[in-house]
Order: C-alpha cells, then sequence, then structure tokens
C-alpha cells in the first residue's frame, strides 16, 4: 500500500522533493554610494533653498553675516519661441457718407445711426489683448436731436480698462449728424473689448415688419377688473402704400451681415437633440 500510494503521489506531482530543482543563485545585494553635490553647484541651482537651508542650519550671528545671494533672471526667450497673445485690431471708423446715411434712417429707434455710433466708439479704443483687460461694457445712451452727447450711464461692465477706454473714446468722438427723427434717441449699447468679437454689420430686411406685440400673462389679474383671460393684442399690418414706402428706405445687406445673421439665428435655436454642430 505504501508503495503504490507513493507511485500515485509521483504521478500527481505531489512529491516535489522527488523531482530535480534548479539551484538558487546567490543573492546579490550591490551598495551605490551617493556624493553631494558641491556648494558652489548647489547655491547656482538653487540659490533660494540653499540660502534658506544655511540660514536655518546656522546659528543666527552666523547666518545674519553670510553674503545675500544674487539671483540671475532667466534670459528671454527668441522671439520665434515667445509667447504671443492674440489680439484685434480697432475696427475703422464710419465715413462721412456711412453717418449721412445714417442720420436719415429712422426705423427701429434709428438702427444704422446706433450701429455707427458703437463702431466710432469701438475705433477709438484702439487694439484688443488677450488677457485680463478685455472685456464688455454696456451703455445707456441718450443722444441730443442736435447729435451731442446728453447722457451716459454705465449699466454693467465686466473689465474697468474696457469701461475707462470707451468712456475716453466717447469723451473723443468727433461732432455727429442730428437724429434721423428729430427727437433725443434712448438706446442701450454693449461695446465689447475683445481678441474674437468683431463688430459685424446688422441686418435691415425685417425692418418694415411690424413689431411683435409684448406678451402678458393672461390670467394675472390686477384686484379690480373681470376676472378672465386677457386677450392678447395682434400685430397691427401696415398700410400697403405706407409698406411700400418704407421698403425703399431699406439699405442693401452684406455678405457680412447675412452670415453674421445666420450665425445669431444658429445659435439661439440650436439644440443637442438634433445633431446640429
Amino acid at each position: 500500500m505504501a508503495l503504490h500510494a507513493g507511485l500515485l503521489a509521483w504521478m500527481r506531482g505531489w512529491t516535489p522533493w522527488l523531482t530535480p530543482q534548479p539551484p538558487v543563485p546567490p543573492e546579490t545585494i550591490v551598495m551605490i554610494d551617493l556624493e553631494p553635490p558641491p556648494e558652489a553647484e548647489a547655491q547656482t541651482l538653487r540659490p533660494e533653498i540653499s540660502q534658506a537651508s544655511t540660514s536655518e542650519s546656522l546659528p543666527a550671528e552666523e547666518a545674519a553675516a553670510l553674503p545675500d545671494l544674487e539671483v540671475s533672471e532667466p534670459a528671454p526667450l527668441p522671439d520665434s519661441e515667445a509667447p504671443r497673445r492674440a489680439y484685434s485690431d480697432a475696427p475703422a471708423p464710419p465715413s462721412a457718407e456711412e453717418w449721412a446715411l445714417a442720420s436719415t434712417y429712422p426705423l427701429k429707434n434709428s438702427k444704422r445711426y446706433r450701429y455707427n455710433w458703437g463702431v466710432q466708439v469701438r475705433s477709438l479704443m484702439g487694439r484688443a489683448y488677450e488677457g485680463p483687460d478685455q472685456g464688455m461694457v454696456r451703455f445707456r445712451v441718450v443722444i441730443a436731436p442736435d447729435g451731442s452727447l446728453a447722457e451716459l450711464e454705465t449699466l454693467w461692465s465686466t473689465s474697468a480698462m474696457a469701461e475707462a477706454l470707451a468712456r475716453q473714446a466717447i469723451r473723443q468722438m468727433p461732432p455727429l449728424p442730428p437724429t434721423p427723427t428729430g427727437e433725443p434717441l434712448v438706446f442701450e449699447r454693449t461695446i465689447t473689448f475683445g481678441p474674437n468679437d468683431a463688430e459685424m454689420p446688422p441686418i435691415y430686411k425685417y425692418d418694415c415688419e411690424p413689431d411683435p406685440p409684448r406678451f402678458r400673462n393672461p390670467y394675472v389679474w390686477d384686484g379690480h377688473s373681470a376676472q378672465g383671460p386677457a386677450i392678447q393684442p395682434s400685430a397691427q399690418p401696415l398700410d400697403p402704400q405706407a409698406y411700400a414706402e418704407c421698403l425703399k428706405q431699406l439699405p442693401p445687406d452684406s455678405i457680412e451681415a447675412e452670415s453674421t445673421n445666420d450665425q445669431r439665428q444658429l445659435e439661439r435655436w440650436k439644440s443637442h437633440r438634433l445633431n446640429v454642430p
């Protein structure tokens, strides 16, 4: 029985002592002595760390007697390797002809006049660089009937530099033509001072269309009138003759204005559910 048990154990590999084992190589331990760098090289590589560690290890009298180490600033990189900031040049100011056309365009609260005013301000602000000074500022502007500035109020601003440059540009603006309606022109305008935002012309082909009425909640009760849903006012169509006369005032839209309008509509109405980039 012992003989059979030994054979069975040998067949199943339960007896490692019966099979020869490979010799175990002797373990080799290598000792490496690292020499500290010279004192001069340590001060040259990390002068601030070397001085701090020396001051902590020496007494106060000896540390005070140590000479101050001179740390030289790194040499500037060549122009090919130096980082460059993005910038945007100021747009060209509106010409005298453009101002003359704007002073005769009363549609949509003197739309062309307001656009030229914003371009004139931005052109006087100069080049805009990428950085902490870029930003936007929104003004509430009142233009007198003779074209002079009657009131200027800052509604909000994201950059003190942009607001200061815009106000300086407004003070330096040349005399403007009279307003198209002969009445004070009141509007709000956002001036963008940055490298990635360009002043694009507006689109005029819809200026003869009547403005949609302002929405009112039909279920709001004022407390004294008859309760019930209020009737929403509808847009009143223009007289055909007045509409034809209005169409004659519309200037032709440029390709830049059309592309800007398309991009604005895409950003407003795009949805990730429609897989629109």
